[in-house]
């Protein structure tokens, strides 16, 4: 007797938006701040294909830069309920909040101790580092940090190059209760082959906690339907380790 095997039926979909994280807690969408959107027109089409895609909150953080961007948490949160209204005024059913992306400078610790930093939800704080250059003293900046209060999230640790052949460092931001953001463009090749290798490698090792789109443009909108079809960005998406939508 011949024996006919069937093949397996796979009912798994691919997703193919990414309404199942909901909150996209790193963006450059509000007008004039930064490198991202620069007027209110640009703003709105970024929010509404970010709706599109499946976000239903937004939270918008403008680069915090001694050198370049100066933006103070009052600024910010004029320009994000300028953003709100023109949504709501457009008919685009998402809710805009405000954070901000502060880069670890020379005169980060002043801020620290002078200034009160933009956060969002639980007392998050999302910050970012030089893509070229490792920080001195960062570990004692983000225990100062803590010490102050601050729930920590880097952004885009996948970008920084200097860390490639050191997963030791990651680490070590696990064990320091710093949760990872990975941003979805870096899965599509966008910034580079290493990048996206190194994103495919966090995802592997399980130590991705969030994703960003870190939207600036319109070409970040084709770039993260790219990724969308990435398996390691699939995976990720099932997973139920992501915690978007738990840190309100």
């Amino acid at each position: 007797m011949v024996h006919i095997r069937f093949p397996r039926k796979n009912n798994s979909m691919p997703i193919t938006d990414l309404s199942s994280i909901g909150t996209d807690i790193h963006s450059h969408i509000l007008p004039g701040l930064d490198d991202g959107a620069q007027n209110i027109s640009e703003s709105l089409f970024l929010v509404n294909e970010l709706y599109k895609l499946g976000f239903s909150r937004l939270i918008a953080t403008p680069h915090v830069m001694s050198d370049f961007y100066q933006n103070t948490p009052e600024m910010i949160l004029e320009k994000t309920k300028e953003l709100s209204i023109a949504a709501k005024q457009n008919n685009i059913p998402v809710q805009i909040t405000a954070g901000a992306e502060y880069y670890i400078d020379f005169e980060f610790q002043d801020k620290i101790k002078n200034e009160g930093l933009l956060t969002f939800g639980d007392n998050y704080l999302l910050f970012e580092l030089s893509l070229t250059n490792p920080p001195s003293e960062l570990f004692k900046t983000l225990f100062d940090l803590q010490v102050a209060g601050y729930k920590l999230i880097i952004a885009h640790p996948e970008r920084y190059i200097y860390w490639h052949n050191d997963m030791e460092n990651y680490y070590k931001l696990k064990d320091r209760n710093i949760l990872l953001q990975l941003n979805i463009i870096s899965l599509s090749g966008a910034y580079s082959k290493p990048v996206k290798k190194m994103a495919e490698k966090l995802i592997r090792n399980n130590l991705v906690d969030l994703l960003g789109t870190d939207t600036h443009n319109p070409d970040n909108i084709e770039q993260i339907k790219k990724a969308l079809s990435n398996k390691y960005l699939q995976k990720l998406l099932t997973s139920e380790r992501l915690l978007n939508n738990k840190l309100l």
